[in-house]
């Protein structure tokens, strides 16, 4: 035998070594302590007391940790701009004012430059989702909205007074998505041509409506009603009313003149149906200016 045979022998017979020691198997019953799923939930409570011992030591550092210095929250009257909390300085919300007082009132806490609306929020005991409940009505105000109201007549008539009247123009430019008018009057005959632009319409409040005096054959009426300061008023749905009854310059009679209108036209509205108190609270504000309540039996 040669002496590369015999060092292929011992080639052969010598035994390999392994690198890795082989891994232990965890031998598992099929009950008691030693099952898989016994295993498992061990496993899943250890880490669990990990975490906690990881909080336990995370809250433990926060509180040694030197705390930031809070500053204490401001009123809703302190967040406010200078002329409001001077303006707010003559109202004591401690009071309920009478209608005169109010208004004369109104005219003196408007904090801002330009001549600002002054607003009536009338919250009512009444709930909206009865038909019967649901207030709505339209008037013309005494003394006027204040406003410069531009009105176009759904008709081929030339109305007096009108700012825009003829079908086709009308209709062309609401094709283009154009408003140029505050109010649309149209006749019954009229309205089957403007369904096409309810959705341009209707969320403008511009859509008209035989409720709000807008759809009528008397369009001359309507106009001169119009121009004069037609407003109209519906609650929303937590049952208050909003609306502008004209502007600081108009002084306190004419805001007075105003208020009462409104005001009697919503008491003339009151459902049958309602037999508790049919108003809860009444406040008057100016554009940007501070809440004053009214006392509730001026309504």
């Amino acid at each position: 035998m040669s002496k590369e045979d015999v060092q292929e022998n011992e080639e052969q017979t010598t035994p390999t070594t392994v690198d890795e020691a082989p891994v232990e198997e965890v031998k598992t019953a099929k009950a008691g302590k030693r099952s898989e799923k016994a295993l498992k939930e061990a496993e899943a409570k250890e880490a669990k007391e990990e975490r906690k011992a990881q909080k336990v030591e995370a809250d433990a550092e926060a509180e040694n940790k030197p705390k930031q210095h809070a500053n204490p929250t401001r009123t809703r009257l302190e967040r406010q701009g200078k002329k409001f909390r001077s303006s707010a300085e003559l109202v004591d919300k401690s009071k309920t004012y009478t209608l005169p007082e109010a208004v004369e009132l109104a005219t003196k806490t408007s904090p801002v430059k330009f001549d600002a609306s002054v607003e009536l929020h009338i919250n009512l005991n009444v709930d909206p989702r009865h038909a019967d409940q649901n207030i709505r009505d339209n008037l013309v105000l005494p003394a006027g909205t204040g406003k410069t109201i531009r009105v176009a007549v759904m008709d081929d008539e030339k109305v007096a007074n009108a700012d825009l009247t003829g079908v086709e123009n009308i209709t062309k430019a609401l094709e283009k998505g154009e408003i140029n008018f505050d109010v649309l009057i149209s006749t019954p005959a009229q309205m089957p041509k403007l369904g096409k632009y309810a959705r341009l319409l209707g969320p403008r409040g511009l859509m008209p409506n035989p409720k709000s005096g807008t759809v009528t054959t008397d369009l001359a009426k309507a106009v001169a009603e119009a121009k004069a300061g037609r407003v109209e008023y519906r609650v929303d749905s937590t049952g208050i009313v909003h609306l502008a009854i004209g502007k600081v310059s108009f002084g306190a009679q004419k805001l007075e003149e105003n208020a009462r209108a409104v005001l009697a036209s919503i008491k003339g509205n009151k459902p049958a149906s309602v037999k508790s108190n049919y108003v809860k609270a009444i406040h008057m504000a100016t554009t940007m200016g501070p809440s004053i309540t009214i006392a509730t039996n001026e309504l």
